[in-house]
């Protein structure tokens, strides 16, 4: 299936190499792994991956994973999916499958627009940024999906950017060997949309953007204790905690029951 469909410049690819790279060192059984997706440019990304898939429906994939994972408690079962497709059309699903914590790994790739649609705007799109539904610039403030993943009660959560490959690495092999609702989402150049609308320059202007505008949260944990303040984007790893996950306590449940 390659190439892919994605445009020039699309950091949904390095993502997706990031993914794979993590299941390799990790020796993980594709025979034992279902990919799940939605719909947008991400979603795309099982297709490309030789193991079972679901591309189910716009912002539904999180349902469809936690219906595999219960379904097949020994499955490994990761999502693909988009900061519309996450936080906008699934966004409650995204809420309840934390507050669950069901044991699922969620990839969340975050470009900052409706990209496959055209180009609207999304809930992720920051303030005065342009989209081809706010031309004049967007006047809604954007929600943090990764903050919200830790403010309900993610054991692990992490964000990167396509920069960060060691580092995205790194986060997504932890995620996978967490049991219970992992997180990881990923800052990716959209040069045909976001970029382009927003005058960003090339996918390297892009990265370059990147790298200037986040911040470590070691680095910024630092600066607040020192009663310093920032407004760039904090990455990193901002949870990683141990909880006993929806499965578990089913299975406890229903043993008390008899």
């Amino acid at each position: 299936m390659l190439p892919t469909i994605f445009c020039t410049g699309c950091g949904i690819g390095s993502v997706m190499n990031f993914s794979l790279r993590a299941i390799h060192d990790l020796n993980i059984d594709m025979n034992k792994t279902v990919f799940v997706s939605g719909i947008g440019c991400s979603s795309r990304v099982p297709g490309y991956i030789y193991s079972d898939g679901l591309h189910s429906l716009h912002g539904r994939a999180i349902p469809y994973a936690t219906g595999v994972k219960l379904a097949n408690p020994e499955l490994k079962v990761i999502v693909f999916t988009g900061d519309g497709d996450c936080g906008a059309i699934g966004g409650n699903h995204f809420l309840h499958a934390i507050r669950r914590n069901v044991d699922i790994t969620v990839i969340s790739i975050n470009n900052f627009i409706y990209g496959m649609t055209g180009g609207q705007v999304a809930p992720t799109t920051p303030l005065k940024s342009k989209t081809t539904t706010t031309p004049y610039g967007n006047i809604e403030y954007p929600i943090d999906l990764s903050m919200m993943a830790k403010v309900i009660g993610a054991p692990y959560v992490a964000r990167w950017t396509t920069a960060h490959p060691v580092q995205c690495i790194s986060s997504i092999k932890k995620a996978l060997q967490k049991t219970g609702f992992s997180f990881v989402e990923v800052l990716s150049p959209c040069p045909t949309s976001y970029g382009r609308l927003n005058k960003m320059g090339t996918t390297l202007d892009m990265t370059k953007h990147f790298k200037e505008s986040t911040i470590n949260i070691k680095i910024y944990e630092k600066m607040l204790a020192e009663g310093k303040t920032t407004d760039k984007m904090v990455i990193g790893e901002l949870v990683d905690i141990e909880k006993e996950d929806f499965n578990t306590k089913y299975n406890k449940f229903c043993g008390e029951l008899k």
